[in-house]
């Protein structure tokens, strides 16, 4: 089975019950999540080898993220224990026009201290196929991009495939900040991911005619964007996840997918939102699984917007779906009626 590492932070996240707000609540649910920890978990889930890398403290809540991890079957051996806390972020639920809020409690974060040469990235990488990260984890600090550097070039040097989802945060860095950094980054990378808003706010490279807010999308603005990616950065393929947004509880939920040569369009699928959080995770595990597993670039894309879609359904930062169910999903089976 081919292994891949995924490196990154993982937190705590705290969210008032149902669609409360945060002046309402007088409780909070607690699960775990971060972007490469989602991917690893959807691999694992999909019966994939997944390692994940990352640093926690040394106390109960690290154990409790280590254990959390290993219910799904990820692999945790590198991890790291050390530092004084694990990072935590709050999420206020939308619903109909009103938008989700996030608020981040992640300063001085056990994998926000990390320093070069922590991580023996050879042994790490042993047996290793793929390597993925995203840009949420340089952007928590000019040492942790020193890392993630580090950890590139050890998986190019040692042959594996790496994937990196752009992931702008406007509240970890700035546009400049993250154009500088990830463009040092963008020379090891072989599958790019991004939505439609990630190359322009890290690259300023954007799609014409297109309205985010509003909803509104330009596929072949898309296309051009796609293009520039690869011909700027010289990626082997970009995908882009293209989300249609109705209201913070329906989007309609479809994907690009770009090879140099030809362009994919998945299908469309129309979604009433459970949980988005983790949606574009749960596409690059999808995209990952389908390049491990000899998926034509066409089939990998509906496997991929197929397995995210469901997802939109789940409530917790992770995916928790089969390969069976996303295939079903992908044959057409969308009613949503009881499985008995």
């Amino acid at each position: 089975m081919k292994k891949v590492v995924c490196f990154g932070e993982i937190m705590l996240r705290l969210a008032p019950p149902g669609y409360l707000r945060f002046g309402q609540a007088t409780s909070f649910d607690a699960v775990y999540g971060g972007g490469e920890a989602n991917v690893a978990v959807s691999l694992a889930n999909f019966g994939m080898d997944a390692a994940y890398v990352t640093k926690i403290p040394n106390n109960p809540i690290g154990q409790a993220t280590i254990n959390e991890l290993r219910k799904y079957g990820v692999n945790t051996s590198e991890i790291l224990r050390g530092g004084d806390r694990l990072g935590i972020y709050f999420l206020e639920k939308g619903a109909s026009q009103r938008p989700s809020v996030v608020v981040y409690d992640r300063k001085h974060s056990a994998i926000s201290e990390v320093k070069t040469g922590e991580f023996d990235w050879e042994a790490i990488f042993k047996d290793a196929a793929w390597f993925h990260f995203t840009g949420i984890t340089p952007a928590l600090g000019e040492n942790v991009a020193e890392v993630t550097l580090e950890a590139c070039e050890a998986a190019v040097k040692l042959g594996l495939s790496v994937s990196c989802d752009l992931n702008y945060r406007k509240n970890l860095w700035s546009t400049e900040q993250a154009g500088k950094t990830m463009s040092k980054l963008m020379e090891y990378v072989d599958l790019c991911i991004a939505n439609e808003e990630d190359a322009e706010k890290v690259f300023g490279i954007s799609a014409h005619e297109t309205d985010v807010s509003g909803g509104k999308l330009n596929i072949e603005g898309y296309k051009q964007v796609a293009k520039q990616l690869k011909d700027r950065f010289d990626f082997k393929k970009v995908a882009i996840t293209l989300r249609e947004s109705i209201s913070a509880d329906d989007n309609i939920w479809s994907a690009m997918y770009f090879d140099g040569d030809n362009y994919y369009f998945s299908q469309k699928y129309p979604m009433h939102i459970v949980d988005r959080v983790g949606g574009g995770d749960s596409f690059g595990a999808g995209l990952i699984y389908g390049a491990l597993n000899g998926l034509a670039d066409d089939e990998a894309l509906e496997f991929a917007v197929a397995a995210s879609c469901l997802k939109h359904s789940i409530i917790g930062d992770a995916n928790h779906v089969s390969v069976a169910e996303v295939k079903a999903l992908m044959k057409g089976d969308a009613s949503g009626r009881v499985q008995r």
